[in-house]
């Protein structure tokens, strides 16, 4: 999650992360995660949910996440349904090779 402040409310919070602040944690799906109660705070959330906060100072930006819950940054090997074109123009989804070892190349030119 990409942000200008970390003065930051639990609806931004959970619409740049997934997680939903109720009163018993922050939760995603059946995993709930205890924040103590009080006022929402996003480096508290961010610290008790192992997500890294980085911050540029001359830019005034904020990196938050992603969650490493057990000391691992990958909560779920299961990529997302990417969907391209071959060369031929025939399109081409990633979940037409589910369950077979698949190599993603990307390539940015900046």
């Amino acid at each position: 999650m990409l942000t200008d402040t970390l003065d930051i409310d639990a609806a931004t919070f959970q619409a740049g992360t997934g997680w939903e602040i109720k009163p018993e944690g922050a939760c995603k799906g059946e995993v709930c995660v205890p924040l103590g109660g009080g006022d929402f705070d996003v480096r508290a959330a961010a610290e008790r949910l192992g997500m890294a906060v980085v911050s540029d100072d001359a830019t005034g930006r904020h990196a938050i996440g992603p969650e490493s819950l057990g000391g691992r940054a990958l909560t779920t090997a299961v990529a997302p349904d990417v969907v391209l074109h071959d060369l031929d123009g025939n399109e081409v989804r990633l979940s037409d090779h589910r369950g077979e070892k698949v190599v993603v190349v990307a390539w940015a030119p900046y």
